[in-house]
């Protein structure tokens, strides 16, 4: 599989290629300049049960750390993954 990631400085994606097939695709939008919102993680049925939502968000999480960033995620899937992945708690911004 082959990781492709577009930003225009409004929003990205980040998408899982299998070939001519998107096994899946998470994306986000730039609050300010040190700030991402993950709005959706979606993967192809067909792909279901093989980690690919996971290897997204990591995908993610991998970015804001070399950006450094803060990922606020919305999106309920990436939500889940963060409340039970503690690795993330550098990235993870948190409201005060």
């Amino acid at each position: 599989m082959e990781l492709k990631h577009k930003d225009n400085s409004e929003k990205g994606v980040f998408k899982l290629k299998d070939g001519e097939y998107t096994a899946g695709e998470i994306s986000y939008v730039w609050s300010n300049d040190d700030l991402i919102l993950i709005d959706h993680t979606g993967v192809n049925s067909r792909y279901e049960g093989k980690g690919i939502g996971k290897q997204l968000v990591g995908a993610v999480v991998n970015f804001a750390r070399r950006r450094n960033i803060k990922i606020l995620p919305l999106c309920p899937f990436a939500k889940r993954l963060f409340d039970r992945n503690e690795s993330y708690n550098d990235v993870r911004f948190i409201r005060q």
